[in-house]
């Protein structure tokens, strides 16, 4: 799992440079992390906060 999430962390740093999905693979390799250490999760808890509340930012500006 650890291997997986250092892959998905190395493959989120590429895609900040070069246009892909790096947000995805930031959120896998921190879900991976999540299964095995605390810090991780509360992590990972934090960023799924963040995407919800930039997520209802844009719902309401696009109204």
């Amino acid at each position: 799992m650890n291997l997986l999430a250092g892959i998905c962390a190395l493959l989120a740093l590429v895609f900040i440079v070069v246009p892909g999905p790096s947000l995805i693979f930031l959120l896998a390799g921190l879900l991976c992390l999540s299964l095995n250490y605390p810090r991780a999760r509360s992590w990972l808890k934090k960023a799924q906060v963040g995407f919800k509340n930039v997520c209802v930012q844009l719902d309401r500006r696009l109204r």
